[in-house]
């Protein structure tokens, strides 16, 4: 399977606005995690952007999942790139 980064952006008032869908953001992530999807996944310390690595079949898997997350469907994530990555080291 390919791997791919994702490289988003967060929402002005992150900390208070992710709150109520918090639970199942980490619920999905973890879900991904135990089937290997989702190798990590992140905020950058200044909460403005996100940083994710997934292995996957398609590029297309990939934002479905990211589609499919609390955060992107209620504006937690503002947007995103999806490329494929090569895990040279």
């Amino acid at each position: 399977m390919a791997k791919y980064v994702m490289w988003g952006s967060y929402c002005e008032n992150v900390l208070e606005k992710r709150e109520p869908f918090r639970q199942a953001h980490l619920e999905g992530l973890a879900a991904q995690k135990a089937v290997g999807t989702l190798i990590t996944l992140g905020p950058t310390e200044d909460l403005k952007k996100v940083f994710g690595i997934y292995e996957a079949d398609s590029e297309v898997a990939v934002r479905q999942w990211i589609e499919s997350d609390p955060y992107w469907k209620n504006g937690i994530w503002t947007d995103y790139e999806v490329h494929a990555w090569i895990q040279a080291f």
